[in-house]
């Protein structure tokens, strides 16, 4: 029998991830208990822009979560309760020289194999989906399966549509992991008191690292900060999600050094979103100039119509960070009854409805929905 105490799973993370993982165990029957030692979408969620993209990943086994992810997340626009403000806007890739423009093609050629949408544009069509872009572009790519979400409401709400079969405490910082005589996962253990379950998911995102590290279930996540500025309320000057081809070169590097490459996007509440900043830097949350000064000026390199508009805030972020930039998902061999679903790094709020999906199939015994070894927690035995 449930008691105050005890459920059938036990999700540690109240960001998108953790709440699609709650959201999908509690569609399929089960009793979910999930904590956040701040607040639902706290962390990287509530930093986040919002961004479902298929345009910035190889085909391999991220692309498939991410096409699977862009299903789901048109299915839960119509069958959340209340909005989350989902756009299907479509994004935008440009080039600025012909070299830059032949990568694209290369890539979108070889996205189009595994199911993404990529139509090339012409220079001279360019003004058609972006006015304001700037001139003397080579060329792009458009994609229409990207799209956005307002991250924060998304997670909220996946939360709320679990109705009484998730309890939420927050507030709450998971201390440790509870395991029986044999290794097996029992709970784990708050300031407050023990919860118990058979089941425990690690959600907590870029804090995920540490979190079972005492019961031989670490993995090597690591933050990777990173801003965006936001201007103030705009008519739609920017009407898809638009970035610049070295963006895609960004998302896939594994350097420590600061990176930045535009991307510049609308709001259906005015604002233009302006990032995106990545580098490794600990849990430093100093303000980075350097970083904003280079966001601003690539983003009017795009959109000149930007160079007069005031931004009225940054904020900052930590993308949590795995080594081959493949998130862990699914159960941990070495802890019976523990799961991951985290390490996502700058798409976590793009892949989670699929990640949600793996972990309640997962407990329930059933067949997943893709191949999960790639993502499999134990690739990292030897470096947690």
């Amino acid at each position: 029998m449930l008691t105050r105490n005890s459920a059938d799973l036990i999700v540690v993370g109240a960001g998108v991830v953790g709440a699609a993982c709650a959201y999908y165990a509690a569609r399929s029957g089960l009793r979910v208990t999930v904590l956040d030692r701040i607040s639902v979408a706290g962390g990287t969620t509530g930093a986040g822009e919002g961004n479902l993209l298929v345009s910035d990943k190889e085909p391999g086994p991220e692309l498939e979560l991410a096409l699977l992810s862009t299903r789901m997340w048109r299915e839960l626009a119509e069958e959340l309760p209340q909005g989350i403000e989902y756009e299907p806007k479509g994004g935008l890739v440009v080039a600025s020289d012909e070299a830059g423009l032949a990568t694209l093609k290369d890539f979108a050629s070889r996205q189009r194999t595994a199911g993404v949408t990529a139509e090339e544009v012409p220079a001279d069509r360019l003004h058609d989906l972006e006015p304001h872009l700037a001139s003397g572009l080579a060329g792009g790519l458009h994609y229409a399966q990207d799209a956005q979400v307002m991250p924060a409401l998304a997670a909220a709400h996946l939360l709320r549509a679990g109705g009484d079969r998730i309890r939420l405490r927050l507030g709450e910082e998971v201390t440790g992991l509870l395991v029986g005589a044999s290794g097996e996962i029992r709970g784990v253990r708050t300031a407050a008191g023990e919860l118990h379950a058979p089941y425990v998911v690690n959600a907590a995102g870029t804090w995920g690292g540490d979190l079972a590290r005492d019961v031989g279930g670490g993995l090597p996540v690591r933050p990777r900060r990173g801003f965006v500025l936001v201007t103030e309320p705009l008519p739609r000057v920017v009407r898809h999600k638009v970035y610049a081809a070295d963006y895609v070169a960004d998302v896939a590097s594994g350097s420590a050094e600061l990176q930045s490459s535009a991307v510049v996007e609308g709001t259906p509440a005015g604002p233009v979103l302006i990032g995106a900043t990545r580098e490794r830097v600990g849990f430093d949350r100093t303000l980075s100039v350097e970083a904003l000064r280079r966001l601003a000026t690539q983003a009017t390199a795009l959109f000149p119509v930007l160079a007069d508009v005031r931004a009225v805030r940054t904020y900052m972020g930590f993308r949590p960070y795995l080594p081959d930039h493949l998130p862990a998902i699914g159960p941990d061999s070495r802890v019976p009854g523990l799961l991951h679903a985290c390490g996502h790094e700058g798409a976590g709020i793009g892949l989670a409805p699929a990640t949600g999906l793996i972990v309640a199939r997962s407990v329930t015994g059933r067949e997943p929905p893709l191949d999960i070894a790639p993502f499999r927690p134990d690739r990292f035995a030897s470096a947690a």
